[in-house]
């Protein structure tokens, strides 16, 4: 009894198959055929392909872009856009001349031709990627740098497909991933991260000067920047308390003139500390030296006291003025 029970279902449902297949047949509903995905390198040839079993007179195709909605490739018989002057048709499938990076993207292909069951409909999706050579990086290189300090160079390109790695070189030869591996003679303290582009020395020396180049890589091709020169300066702590001392000695006089003049009436306190300023300015230049001092005076109430007993600790000048007091 059980197995009869069974065998009338297995019957009941290849009967319901087949109608649904008979309703399908009919109303011309088929699946899509799969999806396909083609790399091609930018400015050489790709076939969007269009599977279908044959082309009759009565066929009619349709491509579409699914990028940003939907826009027609290739309708009633005729390719559109930029595609007209750049790509033809071979069947069904789209030969693509001279692929640009716009050109990524996903593809449908619509196949509809009448038959006996009625209108019969094939959908093919083709996934386009196009693959992109770096330009030539973006490279930041300091013209110098102090010894001892941390500095760090920047490498960067924005169109390479797939996204490149870098390399960094130094009077043309390449750098070590990993600096301890390099001989004893070169600084072994830089930090070089191949996937941001940067190059970070945490403590330069006077032997990383030189001149450094970047260069972009993929899988399609690489890039290098032109080489800068970076040198690197010795931090002169004798000549900074020198120059220190002479700026600190400039001021603190001739903002004892400022002071005597105020008093007198010459003019107000705001010009006062006005004169004091542009001097301040005018006296230091461009240099990483000058543009140190200038950091340690820009407050000048303490920068003198504040270098006399951090910069060296044996020497205990007083040369702390304050202004204000005048």
């Amino acid at each position: 009894m059980a197995r009869r029970s069974r065998h009338h279902l297995l019957l009941l449902l290849l009967r319901y198959l087949v109608v649904v297949l008979d309703y399908h047949k009919a109303y011309g509903f088929s699946a899509s055929k799969g999806h396909q995905v083609i790399t091609a390198i930018e400015y050489q040839e790709a076939i969007l392909a269009c599977k279908y079993p044959k082309k009759t007179v009565s066929s009619r195709l349709e491509w579409k872009k699914l990028r940003h909605g939907v826009s027609l490739v290739y309708y009633q018989q005729a390719l559109q856009g930029d595609f007209k002057d750049r790509a033809e048709m071979i069947d069904f499938s789209i030969r693509i001349k001279n692929v640009t990076r716009n050109d990524a993207g996903k593809y449908r292909c619509e196949v509809s031709a009448p038959s006996e069951q009625g209108q019969n409909l094939e959908e093919n999706t083709v996934t386009l990627e196009v693959l992109v050579a770096p330009a030539v990086p973006s490279c930041e290189v300091p013209n110098s740098a102090l010894r001892g300090t941390v500095v760090e160079l920047r490498c960067q390109d924005k169109e390479g497909n797939p996204a490149p790695e870098y390399m960094w070189f130094k009077n043309g030869v390449p750098l070590l991933e990993n600096p301890k591996l390099g001989s004893q003679i070169t600084n072994s303290s830089y930090i070089m991260n191949p996937k941001s582009g940067t190059l970070q020395f945490n403590t330069v020396s006077k032997m990383d000067s030189g001149e450094y180049s970047c260069e972009a890589r993929n899988s399609v091709g690489h890039r290098r920047c032109p080489g800068k020169r970076m040198h690197v300066d010795d931090l002169n702590i004798s000549v900074i308390i020198a120059a220190v001392v002479i700026v600190a000695l400039v001021i603190s006089v001739f903002g004892l003139g400022v002071c005597y003049a105020q008093r007198k009436g010459y003019f107000s306190r705001f010009q006062a500390h006005k004169i004091l300023y542009n001097l301040k300015e005018s006296y230091l230049g461009d240099t990483p030296k000058s543009q140190l001092l200038h950091k340690l005076l820009n407050d000048y109430k303490t920068a003198l006291s504040y270098i006399c007993k951090e910069v060296h600790e044996d020497m205990k000048l007083v040369l702390h003025y304050n202004l204000y007091d005048c």
